[in-house]
């Protein structure tokens, strides 16, 4: 409907729910915390500074954006972004979480597959007047495996 990805586009959010790792793609599968058969959540490439850790989650199958997102999916991304939202508490011990998603262009979104970010917050730590950062697998391997862990040890049926 409101679908801005161009004819030839790769989706690297498509590839990373396919266990595919290539240039198209700065996640790894080691950066997965959570997935079932709808949905996925990931420690994101893309960090800040004072917010180190943040998440991403997304419907497995590829939806551009919100109009164009199940309502089933919705429930289940959002569940997740509570569960998210309560882990990160409990393991980065944070003062606050913030989650966020963008669409269309001129909504500052700039993958063309629907995703949710879950950040970490602490006070002042400025998230909206910071830029995101590249990062590198070996700098996120630590907030992956500490919410990986976290998500084994709590009840799996309540996902």
């Amino acid at each position: 409907m409101y679908n801005h990805a161009p004819d030839d586009y790769i989706c690297p959010f498509c590839l990373v729910v396919n266990g595919i790792e290539n240039e198209h793609v700065y996640t790894k599968q080691s950066d997965i915390i959570y997935k079932d058969d709808y949905i996925t959540a990931f420690i994101s490439a893309g960090q800040y500074k004072n917010n180190k850790g943040n998440v991403i989650i997304i419907p497995n199958s590829h939806y551009e954006n919100i109009y164009d997102l199940p309502n089933e999916l919705s429930d289940k991304i959002h569940h997740l972004e509570k569960e998210m939202a309560l882990a990160l508490k409990e393991i980065y011990k944070c003062d606050g979480v913030s989650s966020r998603q963008h669409n269309e262009p001129c909504g500052n979104q700039d993958v063309w597959h629907y995703h949710l970010h879950v950040f970490p917050r602490y006070k002042d730590d400025d998230l909206y007047l910071t830029d995101r950062e590249a990062s590198k697998p070996e700098e996120r391997i630590e907030y992956a495996n500490k919410l990986k862990n976290y998500f084994k040890n709590i009840n799996a049926d309540n996902l």
